[in-house]
């Protein structure tokens, strides 16, 4: 049974075509040509996530894992503005999202229909393309590349395109063959970049203080393998975030650790001549303004697409794949005899020992519940995180190496963190756990209102009561408005956990939390919650205490 409608089976072939495979759906009239044509193809699995903002975080978490497109498919009207928030973070993410959205036919528009709004383009800031499909029998051509374009620049430059498919009625009418379409291969307009190799070699050898930060990045055997090499470099410093997933023992995984208690004489000791960086969004604050206020010479940004100045002193844009150019370089490495590694070992350690010595008679807070958690997941799992403090918080930790680490940093926003999380879950064969804080939970409690989610996904809600992040920042307390910052609450999980027939346990203590960690992660016939609740005026004294004692 497919659509008899000749747009409906226009986009349904291509996306079989472009190996999309997986559809996320969500309830309405008007998609239903598309509903139908979907949910009845052999080779596309399809699910329903009723809320629009969710579905589309969903569909993210999937295409984070999978590293291919997923689809997102509505109705008319303001269902298709609730995806919006995926929409940026993929933007920003590179992750492939396509946007099909289901409309009225222009004669319908601005005449006072309902559930009608000016659909074509309303994503223009931050969409790789919208094809802006036509309900004309004879403009099929015109449609054909549309839509081909649109779906091999999602694939291509890895990020979101819209599809805005006008449908008149009747619309549930069907056939039971599925047309097939010739799309044509759009050919890329870039041009590609050369690279003076010679250049970058000359000043990486001629130097002596050379650092690589990197952001997010899914993990990589090639990158990992690269970064080895340069970390062995007495002349290289690397800096890896938590969700960069790169190891090694020479590398400064807790950047904020270190550098948050030194002065302008020892952070000018670490500058570096050389910068580079790849990857995604950078979280720590504090590597942004060292190396704004402590510039390299030289900054070297390595990127197939975007050209980022995070630090305001970009001085080559390489665009490329960072693993051609990084291992470029690598073959044409002449070591240099230099102290800077050595400098920056020396103070890891020292705050190293510190963080431990604190923390193992620390009270029950945020900061010990993070110790707790952390060591408790267990080995091979993905680690999703919200964003806020949460993902702060974690960047002071080391992390089992084994673990698969994911943050939506594209927006850093904390409207889709659970949505994104189960998405991930759904689309990988290891247990996915889940650490969040309460308002980014709360925000996104819709999440749980999804019949895909596996039971041996794990939720660790650290519940503060209301905006940790505002008591951690500067600024908000010396206001008279801070609980329009914080959001103070009471609410707890338990009665949602209920309703979505999730597993619920809650702890209030460190032995609480100690004890009930032990079989969390226990399979069992229901996905499981446990929240632990901590102090905010008890979070906010240990984190300063936390700071003050690792200088």
């Amino acid at each position: 049974m497919y659509p008899k409608t000749a747009l409906a089976q226009i986009v349904i072939s291509a996306c079989r075509q472009f190996n999309i495979d997986t559809v996320v759906i969500s309830p309405g009239s008007r998609n239903a040509p598309l509903t139908v044509g979907f949910s009845n193809h052999p080779d596309i699995k399809t699910m329903s996530v009723v809320d629009e903002r969710c579905a589309a975080f969903f569909a993210l978490g999937i295409a984070q894992q999978s590293q291919k497109p997923v689809a997102i498919v509505c109705t008319s009207g303001s269902a298709l503005l609730n995806y919006y928030p995926a929409i940026a973070e993929a933007f920003y993410s590179n992750i492939p999202l396509v946007v099909i959205s289901a409309d009225r036919p222009k004669h319908l528009i601005d005449i006072g229909d309902g559930q009608t709004i000016r659909q074509e383009n309303v994503f223009q800031n931050h969409i790789l393309f919208s094809a802006n499909l036509i309900e004309n029998s004879k403009l099929k051509t015109q449609n054909l590349k549309l839509i081909s374009e649109a779906i091999q620049i999602a694939i291509s430059k890895k990020g979101p395109i819209h599809i805005n498919v006008p449908f008149d009625e009747p619309l549930y009418e069907t056939v039971n063959e599925l047309q097939e379409f010739k799309f044509p291969i759009v050919a890329s307009s870039e041009v590609e970049k050369s690279i003076d190799l010679r250049k970058f070699s000359k000043i990486w050898n001629s130097s002596s203080k050379k650092m690589i930060l990197l952001g997010v990045q899914y993990p990589n055997e090639v990158v990992q393998n690269l970064i080895n090499h340069f970390a062995e470099d007495e002349s290289v410093i690397v800096l890896t975030e938590t969700t960069s997933n790169l190891h090694h023992h020479n590398c400064i995984n807790s950047i904020d650790q270190l550098i948050f208690s030194l002065d302008k004489n020892q952070l000018k000791q670490l500058q570096p001549e050389v910068l580079i960086t790849f990857g995604g969004m950078i979280v720590s604050k504090k590597i942004k303004q060292f190396l704004r206020f402590n510039q390299p010479t030289h900054h070297w940004h390595l990127d197939e697409q975007k050209a980022i100045d995070t630090f305001h002193c970009l001085t080559e844009f390489v665009q490329q794949n960072p693993t051609v150019f990084l291992s470029e370089i690598n073959n044409k490495t002449i070591r240099k005899e230099s102290d800077f590694q050595q400098i920056w070992l020396h103070i890891r350690n020292q705050k190293r020992e510190k963080h431990q010595g604190y923390l193992s008679n620390g009270p029950h807070s945020d900061l010990k519940v993070f110790e707790q958690v952390l060591k408790s997941i267990p080995k091979e799992s993905q680690l999703q995180f919200s964003n806020s403090s949460i993902i702060r918080y974690a960047q002071l930790f080391n992390l089992n190496n084994t673990l698969r680490v994911f943050c939506n940093r594209g927006t850093s926003g904390i409207d889709g963190s659970t949505s994104t999380a189960i998405g991930a879950a759904f689309a990988t064969k290891n247990q996915t756990v889940f650490i969040t804080g309460d308002l980014s939970f709360f925000y996104d409690s819709n999440a749980l209102w999804n019949v895909n989610i596996p039971n041996d996904f794990r939720i660790v809600i650290i519940n503060n009561a209301g905006g940790g992040i505002f008591r951690i920042i500067p600024g908000p307390k010396t206001t008279n408005a801070l609980d329009y910052f914080e959001t103070p609450h009471d609410l707890t999980a338990e009665h949602l956990c209920r309703m979505h027939n999730f597993e619920y346990v809650f702890a209030a203590t460190t032995k609480e939390v100690s004890s009930t960690l032990k079989t969390f992660y226990q399979q069992g016939s229901q996905p499981k919650v446990l929240e632990i609740f901590t102090d905010k005026e008890v979070n906010e004294v240990i984190l300063k205490e936390y700071f003050n004692f690792l200088k």
